[in-house]
């Protein structure tokens, strides 16, 4: 599972001129999923976004997480973040999961991070065409990947 993690003063996700999800401070997350992800993989990256220290304390120091700040989440599904580029130019995406198994994770993983952060995580529709409108704060991007525990 991979998830790339930004920091932002407000985001939203639309479909169809609707929007689907918003939220003001907090983390919007993109998120890829692939065959090999386990509920222990969803535990361990949902304990590690709600802790992440990103955001700043009183002195201006990273030392606060979403947690901390009583932030929100919104969380995307994209399948790119399994693009392999080594050969050519058009990306392969065949180590991204198929709908029958990247839904119910992601539904996992929204319920985890629910759970973790104690409250309703906003999201985007799984497989549309989603326009993401965010406010980056920082810029502060963080890129996780639950198979390479650095």
């Amino acid at each position: 599972m991979r998830v790339v993690i930004q920091r932002v003063n407000e985001a939203s996700v639309t479909v169809d001129d609707k929007i689907t999800g918003k939220i003001e401070k907090g983390l919007l997350i993109f998120i890829g999923i692939e065959d090999a992800d386990t509920m222990e993989d969803i535990e361990w990256l949902s304990n590690k976004i709600v802790n992440l220290r990103i955001f700043n304390d009183e002195n201006g120091i990273m030392n606060k997480s979403v947690l901390d700040m009583n932030g929100d989440i919104l969380l995307v599904s994209q399948f790119t973040l399994h693009a392999a580029t080594k050969k050519g130019n058009r990306p392969s995406y065949s180590k991204a999961s198929k709908p029958e198994f990247a839904i119910p994770t992601y539904e996992r993983m929204i319920q985890q991070l629910k759970k973790d952060l104690n409250k309703k995580i906003e999201t985007g529709i799984f497989g549309a065409d989603m326009k993401v409108h965010l406010l980056n704060d920082g810029p502060v991007t963080i890129f996780i990947d639950s198979k390479n525990k650095e």
